[in-house]
């Protein structure tokens, strides 16, 4: 399946949402999707399947519970391709950054009070 296949989902990029921030159980992402989307707990496992032969995400066992953690090599890649398209947006970006500092500069000058003579 293509990167863009796997992160087309809504479901499996809340999943990858959710293991940012580090390793979640099955059943903390199952009820934090199911609560999100309404779904169903096999449907649920489904998207973790997909995630996990596609690379996104890694399952280790501890005892009876299946910690699922992201791997980044799929999304390195992902930016990498995406690397080839950034000049649309980050000059624009910049561009905007300044034109907001610049008006932030303007505003401070505006209201300023007028000097007043020390005679």
């Amino acid at each position: 399946m293509h990167a863009f296949d796997v992160l087309g989902d809504p479901v499996r990029r809340r999943v990858l949402e959710l293991l940012s921030d580090g390793e979640r159980t099955a059943g903390e992402i199952v009820t934090a999707v199911q609560g999100e989307f309404g779904i169903s707990q096999p449907a649920v496992s489904q998207h973790l399947r997909v995630l996990r032969e596609s690379g996104f995400a890694t399952v280790r066992a501890e005892g009876t519970r299946r910690l699922y953690a992201v791997d980044p090599a799929p999304l390195r890649e992902v930016d990498a391709w995406i690397d080839d398209f950034r000049h649309l947006w980050v000059g624009p970006l910049e561009a905007l950054g300044t034109e907001l500092a610049r008006g932030r500069r303007e505003r401070r000058t505006q209201e300023k009070p007028p000097e007043q003579d020390g005679r």
